[in-house]
Parts: structure tokens; C-alpha cells; sequence
């Protein structure tokens, strides 16, 4: 499948085609058969609102002509990938007119419809297949219409800003092609991510906002996002919430000492701590009430490891991975057991526990190592995807532990790997070639991330969807006494 760019005006054909490689033809305002395929109309336009300026991008979500509406799928690619070129980028519907609209009056009623660009050009050509892309740089807004002083040199800027969209409109026609996809079961959210999220939700339906959240209830930017929306506020510490409010204390568990500032501030506690990290704190509190030393395998910047040391901290030393497993030295090899942060890779902490147990003959540990049920199974489920593809795409924050291991993972079976927050953080030169795709997401990233990134795809060509594996998760935990009570 050969993709094309389509112009419409002479002045966009000659501001792009000695920019791109991929091939450009000029169209005029054509009524003739709709393009099929990986199509791409690029130009100019009129914004339809005075919060999108002259220079502005606008990427359509949706291509509209009367009463017919073509969904862009890859509009968030491709707006993600205009904006990793340092361009401001608007993306939502665009509706084609069949005269130069310019009155403030007729601009406000397209838009009361929920349209954020106007031309005359688009929708004539867009085919029905979804494989069309719409990129138009603003030129005139209800503020700055056409007739207009000012305008040639808003209309000179328009096409300037319109040949900096080259590179990404070359990365577009490199990643369309057809596409098999791999989805990984399971993947998104676990048991202790839905309790976290659920609790903080809850208590804004019984107590109202705001509601105060330590850090963020999970590592993932959109879920945060989500909850601020609805009313939540989230700190750092709490010596920044008011005395006597309400506070949800996150997932990744807390220490002690921050249990007793929420005392200490008279505030209302609310614990969304997952209960297999609780597991991990019981056990170190346990080890250290025996005078023993813990090796505590994990990443020591990472919050359910600081938590944790802080129930214990003159017996607690964390170990990273397996080199400094070998380095280590204890006061009293002879008392000394180990616990894990729940989110690491299984086979690297299996093998760090090993080398403690070759040097450390006396080590006690668990009955069964600490990495959650969630975290080993989206583990393999993402190493069963990895063997299959040509990339592989994790949805999760970087700050999520266990969305990084899944990409590190991919990695150490010999496939490409990318961690993604989503679809618009997807670079498109990724996509370039690869054919079969694996698709996951971290224990802490929503499932509609996945859906959407499926549905993105589908606009750089047709796509093949298949749930690679059965395992199915059943594991819900109780929500705390403060949300679950009538």
C-alpha cells in the first residue's frame, strides 16, 4: 500500500513538495472519486475558535461534510508525532463547507456543533475506509478572518509552519501498511490498582470534595488525571493538607512515620495500600522483631520500597539486583531474611534471591516470593507476545515499576520494546516495518488506553486483532471499612 499526500491549493503543493518523500499531488477542489487507502490532506485552514491561533495545527479527529462524519483514527499518532516537533496541535473535527466561511456568526454555530476547523476541501476527498488523515495549519480564526489586514502575512506564515509538518507527515507514510495485533492476556489494571482507584472514587461520592490523596493512588498520569477532574487533590507530603481532612493513603504503602504526621495533623485516614505490599510490610516488621536483618530486593527509589524500609530502618538494606547481590554484607549472616517489592521482573528477582541464598546458607524468606500474581502474569503474557512480533507496545507511566518491567521484558526476549503513556507518545518511526505488533499495559494503566491504541492503528491501515492467551484474573480485594460502610 502506497501512501499519498493530497493538496488541495497550489500554494500547499509548493510549499511541501520538494519537504517529503512521499508523493504529492495536487487535487484542486475536486468532487471526484474519494481516495482510498493511506491518504493524507494537508493544507491550510480557518479555526473556528479564537483559543486556536494563526500557525496553530489542526489534526481532525473526524472529517465532516453536511451530514456525513468520516472518523481520522490515527489522528492522535499523528498529532503526537506533530508535536514532538515542537508544533501546537489541536485535534477534533473538521468540517468541510462548500464557500469560504468568514462570518464570527456562522463559525460559532460549526462550532457550537463540536467542529474546531474549517475548509473547503476535506471531506470531498476523504474516503470512507478511516485511512485518512487530515493535517490544515490555521490561518484565520473568527478574530483574524480573511478580509482581513494582515492576512497574506498570516497566510506566508500558515504555509512556513506547513512545511515544518514534513517530517512527521513522512514518518505517517513510512508506518501505514497493514498490521497484525497481538493483545496480551491479561494486561491493565489488577486487583489492588481497582481497590486504590475505587477507594478514592468512593470517598467522593460519600464525602465530597476534596479529597486528598497522598502521591499519586497509582503511577499512572491518566488515572491521576482522571481523579483530579472529579475532585481530588494530590500532594506530596501531608503537612500541605488542612488539619482534620480527609486523606487516602496510596497503593504503594506508606511508613509508619507518615501514619503518625496524619495522627499528628488530626487528619482523616483512609488506606488504599495494596494489601499483597501490606504482606511485604508484615513481613519485615516481622523479621525485625527477631533482631534479623532484611534483604529487601528492590529499586530503593521506588515508593513501596521507601515504605517499606521505613517500618524497619536499622534492619533493613535494599538490594537492587543480582551484582549487588554478590557484594552485600550483613552484620549477622547467621539472622538475615528477605522480602521483594511486588512489581520487579520475576526472573531477575529469582535470581538476585539465589545468589543471597548461595552466600547467605542461613536465609529465610517467604513461603512464596513477594512479586503479585498481577506482575508474574503480565509478565508472561508480554514474553508469549514478544515471541510473536516485531515490536512490542507497553501502556504505562514511566514511573510505573511494573509497566517498565514488562517492557524490559520484551527486551530480554530479543524484541523491540517501547513504554508508552499512549497512543500520542507511540513515535511513528517505531511503526515503521514492524507488520505483527504486540499490544500490553501495566497493572496501573486503564484498558480504554489499549482499546484506543488498537483503534489508532487501524487508521494507518487495515489490522488484523487477536487476544493472545486465556488466563483470566478473578482476584478482587475488600474495599477499606471507610468506603465499603453504609
Amino acid at each position: 500500500m502506497t501512501a499519498v499526500v493530497y493538496t488541495p491549493l497550489v500554494a500547499e503543493w509548493l510549499a511541501l513538495r520538494d519537504k517529503l518523500t512521499t508523493p504529492v499531488v495536487r487535487t484542486g477542489r475536486s468532487r471526484g472519486t474519494r481516495v482510498r487507502g493511506a491518504a493524507l490532506i494537508a493544507g491550510v485552514a480557518g479555526a473556528l475558535t479564537n483559543d486556536i491561533v494563526p500557525g496553530d495545527v489542526i489534526v481532525a479527529s473526524e472529517i465532516r461534510d453536511g451530514g456525513r462524519g468520516v472518523p481520522s483514527p490515527a489522528a492522535e499518532l499523528m498529532a503526537g508525532e506533530l508535536r514532538r516537533l515542537g508544533l501546537t496541535v489541536h485535534v477534533g473535527p473538521v468540517v468541510t463547507a462548500d464557500h469560504v466561511v468568514d462570518s464570527v456568526e456562522e463559525r460559532a454555530g460549526l462550532a457550537a456543533a463540536g467542529a474546531i476547523g474549517v475548509d473547503t476541501e476535506s471531506a470531498l476527498l476523504a474516503g470512507d475506509d478511516g485511512q485518512t488523515v487530515v493535517v490544515r495549519v490555521v490561518v484565520d480564526t473568527p478574530g483574524r478572518p480573511l478580509k482581513r489586514v494582515g492576512m497574506p502575512a498570516r497566510g506566508v506564515k500558515a504555509l512556513a509552519m506547513l512545511r515544518r509538518t514534513a517530517p512527521a507527515i513522512d514518518a505517517w507514510a513510512a508506518a501505514t501498511g497493514e498490521r497484525d495485533l497481538l493483545l496480551a492476556t491479561p494486561r491493565s489494571f489488577c486487583a489492588g490498582v481497582e481497590r486504590a482507584i475505587e477507594t478514592v472514587e468512593r470517598a467522593l461520592e460519600r464525602f465530597g470534595a476534596p479529597v486528598y490523596v497522598r502521591r499519586q493512588i497509582v503511577h499512572n498520569r491518566h488515572v491521576v488525571q482522571d481523579l483530579e477532574h472529579r475532585g481530588a487533590v494530590f500532594v506530596e507530603e501531608l503537612e500541605t493538607v488542612p488539619e482534620g481532612s480527609l486523606v487516602v493513603l496510596a497503593a504503594h504503602g506508606v511508613a509508619p512515620a507518615v501514619r503518625r504526621q496524619a495522627a499528628d495533623r488530626h487528619l482523616k485516614v483512609i488506606d488504599a495500600t495494596c494489601p499483597l505490599v501490606a504482606k511485604v510490610h508484615h513481613e519485615v516488621r516481622r523479621y525485625a522483631a527477631r533482631d534479623m536483618t532484611v534483604v529487601l530486593i528492590g529499586h530503593p527509589d521506588h515508593e513501596e520500597v521507601i515504605g517499606t524500609i521505613g517500618e524497619a530502618p536499622d534492619h533493613v538494606i535494599v538490594v537492587a539486583d543480582p551484582a549487588e547481590a554478590e557484594t552485600v554484607q550483613l552484620p549477622d549472616p547467621s539472622k538475615v531474611g528477605y522480602a521483594m517489592q511486588t512489581t520487579l521482573a520475576v526472573e531477575e528477582a529469582a535470581e538476585t534471591a539465589a545468589v543471597l541464598r548461595r552466600r547467605f546458607p542461613a536465609l529465610t524468606g517467604p513461603r512464596r516470593d513477594d512479586i503479585c500474581y498481577a506482575t508474574s502474569n503480565r509478565q508472561a503474557g508480554v514474553r508469549a507476545i514478544a515471541a510473536q512480533s516485531d515490536l512490542v507496545v507497553v501502556l504505562g507511566s514511566q514511573n510505573s515499576s511494573n509497566s517498565r518491567r514488562l517492557a524490559d521484558v520484551a527486551e530480554a526476549a530479543g524484541t523491540p520494546a517501547v513504554l508508552v503513556d499512549d497512543a500520542g507518545e507511540l513515535e511513528l518511526d517505531r511503526l515503521a516495518g514492524a507488520r505483527r505488533i504486540g499490544i500490553t499495559a501495566g497493572a496501573s494503566a486503564p484498558p480504554a488506553l489499549v482499546d484506543e491504541l488498537v483503534r489508532c492503528l487501524s487508521g494507518l491501515g487495515p489490522v488484523t486483532v487477536t487476544e493472545n492467551g486465556t488466563l483470566t484474573e478473578d482476584v478482587r480485594f475488600a474495599l477499606p471499612k471507610e468506603v465499603s460502610q453504609p
